[in-house]
C-alpha cells in the first residue's frame, strides 16, 4: 500500500490515519517519492524540502497516535503555489525580479489555515511569473509540462499544481486565479478545480490584480476539495475584501444529485468560438449524462458579448502597479512579453479604467439577474486540448498577453466574482482531457461542489491517471 499512498484521496488517508493503518509519515515519503521520480520531467515543483515536510509529518503522527488530531486534514500532503508566502520558505512568484536573501517570516491566510490544520507542505509549484499568464513557464523555473503528455502544457497559471496533481504527487494543492489560473490547468491536465466566490478564501498581502483574483483548491477529487475549502474558508483580518465567515461543511451533500436542477447550457458562451470537436463532444456528453440524472438542460447563451477588452483593461493595471516601482534594472529581468504588458498599461488612461469598470459592474449585474431561472451555467472549460509546452497560445511561441484569446469561457466570471470550477469530463483522442465549467450563482460555492460530485459520479472522472504515473 505505502507504493500507492500518494495517489489516494484526503478522505481515505484521514481515515488510515485515524485507524493508525497507515503513517502521516509513510504518506509523506510516498509523495516526496513520487517527486523524485518524475520532477526532472516535468518541473512542477520550485521548492521541495525533504526535512521540513517530514518534519511537519512526525508531528502529525504524533497527534493521531494520542488521538488528538487537529483537523480532518491532519497529515494530509498538500502543495502550494508559489505565489502564497510560507513562513521560512521563499516565495518567488517565478521571477528573478525577487531576491530569495529576506527573512521569510508570515504565512499567507491559506498556508495559516493549513498549518492550523495540521496538513504537510510537500513543497511549492510553479507559476509563470507573477502568475500572468495562462501557461507556466517562467525565466526562473523554466518550462512545466503535461503528465498526459510532456510536449504539452499543463496550463496556468497555476500549471505547477496541476501538474503535480495529476502526477500524483499529493493529493491537495493551492492555486490563484485571476481569469482562468485554476480552471484552465485543472482542464489540461484532468484534475478538479474551483474558483470560490470572490472574497470566500482570504488573501494576503492582496494580488495586484484586484478584485478578480482568487483562492482556491486543486485536487483529484471533488470532495477533497470541498474538504479543502472547509479549512481555507476560515477567517483572517489581514483581508478587507473576504466575506463573513459562515461555518458551513462543503463537504456535507456531496451526494444529493441534481435531480431537479435547472442548468443553463452554452456550448460558445455566444462568442462565435471555434471549440475543437472533440471538447464539443465530450462536453455535451457530461451535459446529457446530468440531464439523465433528472437535471433540465437549457440551451442558453448568458447574453453578454465578450468582455475582452474589460479584462484587459482591469487586469493590465493590475500590472501597471505591480511593476512601476521596479527599478530599470528589475524591469530587464522580467520576460519580454510581461514586460510588454507592462509598457501597454502605462498607456491605460483613467478614463478607460472607469469605463472599464462602469461596464464591469452592468456585466456582474446582468449574470445575478442571468442567473435567477438557472442553478448553473454549464461551457466548456476551453475551447482546446492542451498545446504545446513552452507556447504562450496555440501556435505561437511569442505574443504581447495574447493568452485571453484562447482562454475565452474563464475570465469573464472573474468580472463578475462568480463561483465557477472545472471538472474532467473525459479523455479526447489525442490523449488529453478536457474539462466541463459549472458556473454557479454567487456565494453558491456549496452548489457548484454538488454539481461537480454529481458529474465526476456520472462519469467516473475521479479515476483518471496518466500514462507512466
Amino acid at each position: 500500500m505505502s507504493d500507492d499512498l500518494n495517489w489516494l484521496s484526503a478522505t481515505k488517508l484521514s481515515n488510515l490515519f485515524m485507524k493508525l493503518r497507515v503513517s502521516p509519515i509513510e504518506a509523506a515519503n510516498a509523495c516526496l517519492n513520487q517527486v523524485a521520480k518524475h520532477d526532472g520531467k516535468l518541473n512542477a515543483m520550485s521548492l521541495v524540502d525533504e526535512k521540513i515536510t517530514l518534519a511537519m509529518a512526525k508531528a502529525s503522527a504524533q497527534r493521531w497516535k494520542k488521538g488528538k488530531p487537529l483537523s480532518a486534514l491532519d497529515g494530509v500532503p498538500v502543495l502550494i503555489k508559489d505565489i502564497m508566502l510560507v513562513k521560512g520558505w521563499p516565495t518567488l512568484r517565478g521571477s528573478k525580479t525577487i531576491s530569495r536573501n529576506q527573512d521569510w517570516l508570515d504565512d499567507a491566510p491559506a498556508v495559516a489555515r493549513l498549518r492550523e490544520a495540521g496538513a504537510v507542505f510537500v513543497g511549492m509549484t510553479t507559476t509563470p511569473e507573477f502568475g500572468w499568464k495562462g501557461v507556466t513557464d517562467s525565466p526562473l523555473t523554466g518550462i512545466t509540462r503535461n503528465p498526459w503528455n510532456l510536449q504539452k502544457t499543463p496550463g496556468g497559471s497555476s500549471g505547477g499544481s496541476s501538474a503535480a496533481l495529476a502526477a500524483g504527487y499529493a493529493p491537495l494543492a493551492l492555486g490563484t486565479d485571476g481569469g482562468g489560473s485554476i480552471r484552465i490547468p485543472a482542464g489540461f491536465a484532468g484534475v478538479y478545480g474551483l474558483k470560490p466566490s470572490f472574497g470566500r478564501v482570504p488573501a494576503w498581502p492582496l494580488s495586484p490584480f484586484g478584485t478578480v483574483a482568487h483562492i482556491g483548491p486543486m485536487t483529484r477529487r471533488v470532495k477533497d476539495s470541498a474538504l479543502l475549502l472547509n479549512v481555507l474558508s476560515k477567517p483572517d483580518v489581514r483581508d478587507w475584501h473576504s466575506l463573513p465567515y459562515e461555518p458551513v461543511d462543503y463537504a456535507k451533500g456531496l451526494k444529493r444529485g441534481v435531480k431537479g436542477m435547472v442548468f443553463a447550457y452554452s456550448r460558445d458562451m455566444g462568442f462565435d468560438v471555434k471549440v475543437e470537436p472533440e471538447v464539443a463532444r465530450l462536453v455535451e456528453k457530461a451535459v446529457k449524462a446530468l440531464k439523465s440524472a433528472g437535471a433540465k438542460i437549457v440551451e442558453i447563451d448568458p447574453g453578454f458579448k465578450d468582455p475582452a477588452a474589460i479584462f484587459r483593461t482591469t487586469w493590465w493595471m493590475g500590472v501597471r502597479g505591480a511593476f512601476e516601482k521596479l527599478s530599470p534594472a528589475n524591469l530587464d529581468l522580467l520576460e519580454p512579453a510581461l514586460r510588454e504588458v507592462f509598457e501597454q498599461a502605462k498607456k491605460i488612461s483613467v478614463d478607460e479604467v472607469i469605463e472599464a469598470t462602469r461596464l464591469r459592474g452592468a456585466l456582474g449585474s446582468q449574470m445575478r439577474q442571468f442567473m435567477q431561472d438557472y442553478d448553473a451555467l454549464l461551457t466548456p472549460t476551453l475551447p482546446i486540448t492542451a498545446f504545446a509546452a513552452g507556447q504562450m497560445q496555440p501556435g505561437d511561441t511569442m505574443n504581447e498577453g495574447k493568452w485571453v484569446n484562447w482562454t475565452p469561457f474563464t475570465y469573464p466570471f472573474n468580472l463578475t466574482q462568480q463561483p465557477a470550477a472545472s471538472v474532467p469530463c473525459g479523455i479526447a483522442a489525442n490523449g488529453l482531457p478536457v474539462g466541463l465549467q459549472i458556473v454557479g450563482r454567487m456565494f453558491e460555492d456549496h452548489k457548484v461542489l454538488q454539481i461537480s460530485a454529481a458529474v465526476e459520479e456520472l462519469l467516473k472522472s475521479d479515476e483518471l491517471r496518466p500514462p507512466g504515473f
